[in-house]
Formats: C-alpha cells, sequence, structure tokens
C-alpha cells in the first residue's frame, strides 16, 4: 500500500517520470560522446556528422526514453494492481457466506477506496467489486451477478490493451527513424561520391565508411525496439495477470458466496 500511495503517486508522476527519463537519455547520450571510443560513438550518436548533436541516432535515444517512461509508468501501476491482492477486501475463509448486511459493508469499503486522493483510487479489484454487489443487490441473481464479472474483466483487458497505445506507437516510430536515417546517409554518401573524382583512390574507402554510417541508424533502431517489445510483453503480462488474479479472488471469495435472504 505505501508503494502506492497519493503521495507516491503524486510526487512520481506521469510527466514527471517522463521527464526524468529524457533527462536519463541527454546524459546517456552525454556519456557516450565523452566516455566511448570514437568507433562506438559513431555508431550510437553518429557523432562524426556535421550537424552533431543534431543527428537521427540521438533523436532515436529521445522517442527510446520516451517509451522507457511509459514502460515504467505501466510497471508501477501493474504493481499497484497486484498490491489490491492483499488488501483482504473479502472474506476469505471457507465458511462465510455473505447475505445483505455484509454486502453493504462490502460495497462501502470497496467504495471508499475508489474514492479520490484514496491509494485504490481507479484500481480494478474495487471496481469490480462495486458492479458486482450492485448487480446482485438490484436483480438477486448469482448468474447475473457472474455475467457481469465476465464482462468487466474483458473490459478491463481491454482498458489496459488501449493503455498500451503509445507504447507500440514508439515501438514503430523507431525502427521507422532508422530507415529514414539509413537513406538519408545513403543519399549524402551517394552525393559524397558524385562531388568527388572518380579517380581518388581514398573514394572508395571513404564511400564505404559513409554506408557503414548509414546503416549503424537501422542497426541501433533494431536493438532499442526489440528491447522495448520485450520488456512490453512482460509489463503487459503481469498488468493483464493482475486482473485475472482480481477475477479470480472475486469469485472464490464473493460470487461463490452470495447467498440470497
Amino acid at each position: 500500500m505505501a508503494a502506492d500511495s497519493p503521495r507516491v503517486r503524486r510526487v512520481f508522476s506521469y510527466p514527471l517520470i517522463l521527464a526524468i527519463c529524457l533527462a536519463a537519455a541527454v546524459g546517456l547520450i552525454a556519456l557516450i560522446d565523452y566516455f566511448l571510443p570514437d568507433a562506438v560513438g559513431v555508431i550510437l550518436i553518429d557523432r562524426d556528422r556535421s550537424t552533431y548533436p543534431f543527428t537521427v541516432q540521438n533523436l532515436m535515444w529521445i522517442v527510446f526514453a520516451l517509451g522507457v517512461g511509459e514502460l515504467v509508468v505501466r510497471a508501477r501501476d501493474a504493481a499497484a494492481e497486484r498490491a489490491q491482492l492483499k488488501m483482504r477486501y473479502l472474506p476469505e475463509d471457507e465458511t462465510t457466506l455473505l447475505q445483505s448486511l455484509e454486502l453493504r459493508h462490502i460495497y462501502a469499503v470497496a467504495r471508499q477506496a475508489n474514492q479520490p486522493n484514496q491509494p485504490s483510487e481507479g484500481r480494478f479489484l474495487p471496481r469490480l467489486i462495486q458492479r458486482i454487489v450492485t448487480q446482485f443487490q438490484t436483480s438477486r441473481s448469482i448468474d447475473q451477478s457472474n455475467v457481469i464479472l465476465n464482462s468487466s474483466l474483458e473490459l478491463y483487458l481491454h482498458e489496459i490493451d488501449l493503455r498500451y497505445t503509445m507504447i507500440r506507437y514508439v515501438v514503430w516510430a523507431i525502427p521507422t527513424l532508422g530507415f529514414i536515417g539509413t537513406v538519408v546517409g545513403i543519399s549524402l554518401a551517394l552525393a559524397f561520391a558524385g562531388s568527388v573524382d572518380l579517380q581518388d583512390p581514398t573514394l572508395l574507402a571513404e564511400l564505404t565508411k559513409r554506408l557503414a554510417v548509414a546503416f549503424n541508424t537501422t542497426l541501433l533502431a533494431l536493438v532499442m525496439s526489440a528491447f522495448l517489445v520485450l520488456i512490453q510483453h512482460i509489463v503487459q503480462a503481469i498488468e493483464e495477470r493482475a486482473v485475472n488474479q482480481a477475477g479470480q479472488y472475486c469469485l472464490d471469495n464473493l460470487v461463490n458466496r452470495l447467498y440470497g435472504d
């Protein structure tokens, strides 16, 4: 609960996390520039480019940092969703049956947990409990309560999927930038070849060097994209598993315990 307290969520807000990641990207670029050999610097940040530090590689690092920031936010929320299972909103013994009086208390606790400035505001589990209790109190039907449980879980999983829209865009944008950098690099290399003496013995070596630099952007972009996709799948799996666990928790400790007066 402490990890998801209102104070922590306020201090480590979404904009602040993105700002920290962007600052880290700028710091990483500076470290690469000052401490790594020229050969590595050319691959990672295109240090020899006349427009440096305004290079495609540096732009890719900035976009990569935005993707990392999004994943940090998602990982924080996934951990908070899993922590809700330890809040004991529902009776977990094997003998309790839930009637109107107990359901009113459970609903009040879940509703309080979902109030603004509460640690669990907007979390799936208290919202799910509120929906199930409301449905049962209205219809007095356990079957209808089970239906609302399944429908809510489907909606929550879709809600999680929508939260990864920006990350999927970043994963697409980075390789696109890499390909753009390669095309620009090849164009500049060909323009260089057409502007010098074809009999120059250093032409082939210089042209090869420029083409190699052009392909570095695609190489770096693919590595960045592969890393983000891996972390995205891990974090999304954790978040979806938390929803499934919340559904199982409500099924075992709420729906299966409902008892009509």
